[in-house]
């Protein structure tokens, strides 16, 4: 009987290679193989001092192996944060980065090299990984999430080739980018990620709010929880009574990376277009950007997202040329509706993203007014160059920091200076000065809050179509209690764009401020059918207007899920605080009130009153205070 020359064994497998490889070597051979040689020679050394071994290392590609996941997913940080370090020192242009990813796997060892079904979801794991990035397998969560303070964010279950089940996959840091410009006097994991919440087409704001834990309360991008994906039982939401789709993020074709801004832009208008139209639903940019990057099964995406058609499409831009292909699809069966490929000047682009937003209507059979066509037509500049500054601009504002806050200002100056007409760039530069306002980011909270009031009122003297505007003014009448002129604005946004998830949010904002807690309710609740991967911050909206109409077990129920979504929700754990002790469950009000001086420990809450409840009945905030006094809180 032959000698058997290969055993089986578990082991933790981890998986890296260069994003961009190509095109480094495409300007500079030589230069591109030194860098990778020192990060190379930097990564083994590193996976030595986490007690692994590389395996091979062809090409880019580098495969090492763990006898511990925790010892594999503490060393995938450290080499991240090691080439994050070299990076700064380089050009932008020339930066080298790796996407990583980590699975626990049965493999088939054969003297020095391994085989098998793990190794190719690691593969798999490491393609779903951003640049500079770690995704891991469910697999490897179910070992760490105990055991490492890290952030993981649940990217759902993806279909990988040649494996029979689909794989959970997880994205982990120490630190988003975003945490970084942020001075804080101890370092905290966050799982609040930034460039998952967004605005939805130029026009389109994100929810923003004042004073105490911004960001955490208003600006967090999607991250679905794994408890509100679909299972293969059936869809999440039954299908509405309206053709509904959801479009997915162009992919961009083109060799550049830098035009992803373009592609993601192209996206964002077609959106925008569809949402103005009241015989549609329409998903929000939110929801559908977390599929960006990743392998899509569309009939899941149907299941999660509660839709029948899906968009799918990509961008190639090369200098005064763009092509765009385009595919409609019944998600429900898998059918194609209808495909399409355009090749145009790029000063035509405009026009296409209008082609492709009424092919999209006649296809769904859906006829529109006269007014109707008007507001799906408009777009807001024929100067391309204006409008490629505005699509920068917004891509610096989904970073969330004072300097891209800057630079977004100076190219909204730019749009405007290119086209003075263009009223969009004035609703945007409004923006800058709003998240100068909340933020705390110029000297005076006042006058950065009236330009931004004053750059709203003219893009809307400008267009009175604009659905942001009117929203980005809703929300400064609420945070200057200006309370029925908050709601009149963010209602006139929910008509001229009945699927905006964000009029609808800032809608329930001002009716919950405003006093009118029960008419709050509906309201989020369509935020969330538009929205179905939301920030955790939307879970405790509607927390605290359950919390007022006096259904507290479904407040106690939405506020723990906010939770579960960001268990650094600081406020999510606050409002959680407040529904145990309005359900007469102290002990664990108490409990949740302890986490809180955990994730702030000088929390306080007079100052908390102060600052962050500017709610137009006092009694109001009375109540909000004296809940957290019970749970213990000062």
């Amino acid at each position: 009987m032959a000698e058997e020359k290969f055993r089986r064994k578990l082991t933790a497998l981890l998986s890296a290679d260069v994003v961009g490889y190509s095109r480094l070597m495409g300007e500079d051979e030589e230069a591109t193989v030194r860098t990778l040689t020192k990060h190379r020679e930097m990564m083994s050394n590193t996976i030595k001092q986490f007690r692994g071994r590389v395996v091979d290392s062809p090409g880019d590609n580098l495969l090492a192996e763990f006898a511990s996941v925790v010892d594999a997913v503490q060393c995938a940080v450290e080499i991240q944060q090691v080439l994050k370090a070299k990076n700064a020192e380089v050009p932008e242009d020339r930066r080298m980065q790796f996407r990583i990813g980590i699975n626990l796997g049965d493999v088939i060892e054969e003297g020095e090299r391994i085989y098998g079904d793990g190794v190719n979801i690691a593969a798999r794991v490491e393609s779903l990984a951003e640049s500079g990035g770690i995704c891991i397998s469910g697999t490897v969560y179910e070992h760490i999430k105990d055991k490492l303070a890290l952030w993981q964010e649940f990217l759902g279950e993806h279909t990988v080739k040649n494996i029979k089940h689909p794989v959970r996959v997880y994205k982990v840091g120490l630190e988003r980018e975003s945490d970084v410009s942020k001075p804080t006097s101890e370092k905290k994991p966050n799982r609040g990620g930034w460039r998952i919440t967004a605005l939805a087409a130029i026009a389109v704001l994100i929810v923003v709010a004042a004073a105490f834990g911004i960001w955490r309360m208003y600006l967090q991008p999607a991250a679905p929880p794994p408890a509100e994906v679909a299972t293969e039982k059936g869809p999440a939401f039954q299908l509405p009574d309206k053709p509904s789709i959801a479009v997915l993020p162009f992919v961009n074709m083109s060799d550049d990376p830098k035009q992803e801004y373009f592609s993601d832009g192209m996206t964002e208008e077609i959106i925008m277009g569809l949402s103005k139209i009241p015989e549609l639903f329409v998903i929000a940019r939110n929801s559908t950007f977390v599929y960006k990057g990743k392998p899509v099964n569309v009939q899941q995406v149907s299941k999660e997202l509660g839709i029948r058609y899906v968009l799918e499409g990509s961008v190639r831009k090369a200098e005064d040329r763009v092509r765009i292909t385009a595919q409609l699809i019944d998600a429900t069966t898998g059918g194609h509706v209808w495909s399409e490929r355009y090749d145009r000047d790029l000063k035509d682009i405009f026009a296409l993203q209008d082609e492709i937003t009424m092919r999209i209507m006649t296809s769904l059979q859906v006829k529109l007014t006269q007014g109707e066509q008007a507001l799906a037509y408009g777009k807001g500049t024929n100067n391309v160059e204006a409008y490629i500054k505005l699509v920068q601009a917004r891509e610096h504002i989904l970073r969330y920091n004072n300097d891209d806050n800057i630079t977004a200002r100076r190219m909204t100056k730019e749009a405007i200076a290119l086209d003075p007409d263009y009223a969009d760039a004035y609703y945007l530069l409004g923006f800058t000065h709003f998240m100068d306002a909340i933020f705390s980011w110029s000297q005076s909270k006042r006058q950065s809050m009236g330009r931004a009031m004053k750059l709203a009122q003219k893009a809307i003297t400008m267009n009175d179509s604009l659905s942001g505007a009117h929203t980005l003014l809703g929300y400064i009448y609420t945070f200057t209690r200006q309370y029925e002129k908050g709601i009149a604005e963010c209602q006139q946004g929910i008509t001229l764009c009945p699927n905006s998830e964000s009029a609808h949010r800032a809608l329930g904002q001002a009716l919950r401020y405003s006093g009118k807690w029960k008419e709050a309710v509906p309201v989020y609740e369509k935020a969330f059918r538009l929205n179905p991967f939301p920030p955790s911050s939307l879970f405790w909206h509607l927390g605290m207007s359950y919390i007022f109409t006096g259904q507290t077990e479904e407040a106690v129920i939405s506020c723990k899920k906010a939770v579960e979504a960001n268990p650094r929700d600081l406020p999510a754990h606050l409002t959680l605080t407040f529904a145990y002790i309005a359900s007469g469950r102290n002990e664990e009000a108490r409990a949740t009130a302890k986490e809180i001086l955990r994730i702030d420990p000088q929390f306080s809450v007079d100052n908390f009153s102060k600052r962050t409840l500017t709610y137009k009945n006092p009694a109001d905030t009375e109540r909000f205070a004296a809940a957290l006094r019970k749970a213990g809180l000062k």
